[in-house]
């Protein structure tokens, strides 16, 4: 049995998710107007997409429903309660360096506000029937890969952030698991974190992981399944070492002893010149070389052999004769880490090729694309009635979610 994420994995803002303050706010609406009118219906909403893809971020929806799925006890009381929570945080944002005590008072505050919102919060989950797919899961168009089950005013407001979870999870999931198998088991590195924003990190990592990455470049993409981060020598480094590669390294691996050491030699643009630098200073510890030369630039090792080849970056060539002087000078063990501007595609060039590569550094491509989700209801007090062109669609796949 395949074991599902545990609520508390998620940093999920509570407050927020019951209020509506992060769903369209027509979602929100239609919860109050449902109230305010006595309307109960039990409703199955389905959830489904329309690619092949790798499912991701069916867990995350459910803690989310988990927590978030319920109504207020005292509608005016809480909306009061809510303004002031969202003006306290801004408050605490804003006295936070430069006046402690007022922050200390504000954090004092909000946690008492929170408790009371608990207070005034009856709690809708367990009245919910859920059934639904598992992350990692491959699934088709117009799979059913979710149905939710109760009272519609209990969950409605939740539409626009299960939804979007679902949508940014699975992309990145198929897209890293495309890249995976095309690279035919060689190590994929997930890379993307600079090109976007830090507070995606821990879900997409996950979705990074689930899509088969064997590592990932911050600690926070790695908190949810419980790993660490990796990564090489940055140039940063290089540069504060003098500008020599060596010594950068040789700090580095003084600095982290238990780190698999990796040597980012492409400063001088010379990879190979630097990479037989590094394995003659550092011999067995180093354990693998990246290249992340520019697409603007030439090594300057290609130079006396351009001609047939396309030569700017990282290329097949540069790669060949890399691996060429390694073993020639007894370097076998030296691994040799591609990265810049890498994708499905090229990666299946140099496979195509049998560049001898032993890890693909991938970045922004891995964030490319869509892959949106939709959810309909389907079903009202458990007779079929959905809009034109949607049905009820079982799934044998799914699994029931205890509540």
């Amino acid at each position: 049995m395949k074991e599902r994420l545990k609520t508390h994995v998620f940093d999920l803002p509570v407050q927020e998710l019951r209020r509506g303050y992060l769903s369209d706010i027509y979602f929100w609406r239609e919860k109050v107007t449902l109230e305010q009118h006595g309307l109960h219906p039990e409703v199955t909403m389905q959830v489904f997409q329309k690619r092949d893809a790798i499912l991701c971020g069916i867990d995350e929806a459910i803690a989310v429903l988990r927590v978030a799925s319920g109504r207020y006890r005292d509608y005016p009381r809480a909306f009061k309660l809510f303004d002031r929570l969202m003006e306290l945080k801004k408050e605490g944002r804003h006295c936070y360096l430069h006046d402690r005590d007022k922050y200390l008072r504000v954090v004092s505050e909000k946690m008492n506000i929170s408790s009371e919102l608990e207070s005034l919060w009856d709690d809708g989950f367990h009245d919910l029937r859920i059934e639904a797919l598992h992350d990692g899961d491959a699934i088709t168009p117009w799979e059913t890969v979710m149905h939710i089950t109760g009272d519609a005013s209990l969950f409605a407001h939740l539409e626009t952030i299960y939804l979007g979870i679902l949508a940014r999870r699975t992309k990145i999931a198929s897209n890293v698991r495309k890249v995976v198998e095309t690279a035919k088991g060689k190590i994929v590195l997930y890379f993307p974190a600079r090109f976007d924003h830090w507070a995606v990190q821990g879900g997409d990592g996950y979705a990074a992981h689930i899509g088969g990455a064997t590592g990932v470049s911050t600690d926070a993409q790695a908190e949810w399944w419980g790993a660490r981060a990796s990564g090489t020598v940055p140039h940063a480094l290089i540069a504060a070492a003098k500008g020599s590669t060596v010594e950068a390294v040789r700090m580095f691996g003084e600095t982290y002893p238990e780190t698999n050491l990796v040597a980012l030699v492409d400063f001088d643009n010379d990879c190979i010149g630097t990479s037989l630098e590094c394995a003659r200073a550092l011999g067995s510890r180093l354990w693998g070389v990246r290249f992340d030369t520019s697409e603007m630039l030439v090594d300057k090792s290609i130079i006396p052999r351009m001609g047939t080849f396309r030569p700017t970056g990282v290329g097949p060539e540069l790669v060949f004769m890399a691996r060429e002087a390694l073993d020639r000078e007894g370097f076998q063990h030296v691994k040799i880490i591609v990265s810049g501007g890498f994708d499905a595609e090229r990666i299946s060039q140099f496979e195509a090729q049998k560049v001898p590569v032993d890890a693909y550094g991938v970045g922004s491509s891995l964030m490319q694309g869509s892959n949106d989700f939709t959810a309909d209801i389907v079903r009202v007090n458990k007779k079929d009635l959905a809009k034109v062109g949607r049905r009820f669609i079982t799934n044998p796949r799914m699994k029931k979610i205890l509540t």
